[in-house]
């Protein structure tokens, strides 16, 4: 009789112990995969030139309609990117593709879609003649003088020869975007806590790497740091209902056939509130979204369970809006 106790108390304490073990080892794969956020530092967010750029981020007069700002394509109530599948710009028109959002995005080796911007500031200074819509840097760089901005680029870059410029602009934009990082619940379980994730979103970390999603959606933002071709088993458009012709990616730029349908993988950090997804913005769906990828990517049709699983998984890479994402007062 004892023996049987004995044994069955050894049982419960293994069956105690086996989820902690395994818990344990997924929080290990997954730290080696992926890796952390950390939050920014009051200090960071105080920086003069975060400072500056914050005020030129939401300023609407320096833009060709004097309506719209940077801010305009990537609303605060949309995570920093677009519930609109393609943004409105200075010049009335929409944009070529979808915002994606600013928030975490500095960390990332290439911007756009298509990886054509190499910096934060090689982005905002671009967005001149874009989104902002002016002919040239130079009637954008006098906006900025127009709106008093001069004396404040002076006071943020003194030992330049000339501060208020397209540059310091961009430089200030991306100071900006770069404090703009968002640490989530899969980060506490990473650093150990084993609360903010569920036994479901738990299980949807696991399918996630199994599945073979994290052989592209690596890193710390689960992306972002390489291009590759959308639709590698079939056509990307026979699965999102892509309006034709279909968008032929980074081919547009370089002419190479290798560049068809290339585009930069989307990082996945607060994927569950940047809705809707691909760079056409074709699929409203979080669940939907995961099922194309499956399909055209991996060749994997995914039952109605492991999709909800790798779902309630992707919900734990949503952050908060940072604080300082918004006007200034």
């Amino acid at each position: 009789m004892a023996s049987r106790i004995h044994a069955a108390l050894a049982l419960a304490v293994l069956a105690a112990i086996v989820p902690v073990h395994a818990d344990e080892a997924l929080r290990r794969d997954a730290l080696a995969r992926f890796g952390r956020i950390e939050p920014v530092s009051d200090a960071q967010r105080a920086a003069p030139d975060v400072d500056l750029s914050r005020a030129l981020f939401w300023d609407v007069r320096i833009s060709a309609d004097g309506k719209t700002a940077c801010a305009s394509c990537h609303p605060a109530a949309d995570w920093g990117s677009d519930r609109r599948r393609f943004s409105i710009d200075a010049r009335g028109k929409p944009t070529s593709r979808h915002s994606q959002t600013v928030f975490n995005a500095t960390g990332q080796p290439l911007l756009r879609w298509t990886g054509d911007r190499p910096t934060g500031a090689a982005q905002a200074e671009g967005s001149m003649t874009g989104s902002l819509g002016y002919a040239s840097r130079d009637e954008a760089v006098a906006a900025l003088a127009a709106a008093g901005y001069a004396v404040r680029f002076r006071s943020v870059y003194p030992g330049d020869a000339e501060p208020l410029s397209a540059r310091n602009y961009g430089r200030a934009i991306e100071a900006y975007e770069a404090s703009l990082r968002t640490p989530a619940p899969f980060d506490r379980f990473l650093a150990g806590d084993d609360n903010p994730l569920d036994a479901r979103q738990k299980a949807g970390l696991r399918l996630f790497v199994d599945t073979g999603c994290a052989g592209c959606h690596n890193g710390a933002l689960l992306g972002g740091a390489s291009l590759q071709r959308f639709g590698v088993v079939r056509d990307y458009w026979l699965a999102t209902g892509s309006a034709a012709p279909a968008d032929a990616g980074r081919y547009l730029a370089t002419k190479q056939d290798e560049d068809r349908n290339v585009f930069r993988v989307a990082m996945l950090r607060n994927i569950a509130r940047t809705a809707p997804y691909f760079h056409d913005g074709s699929v409203e769906r979080l669940d939907q979204a995961v099922r194309v990828m499956a399909d055209v990517q991996l060749g994997q049709q995914l039952g109605d369970d492991k999709v909800a699983a790798i779902v309630a998984f992707l919900e734990s890479l949503s952050g908060e809006v940072p604080p300082h994402y918004a006007p200034p007062h």
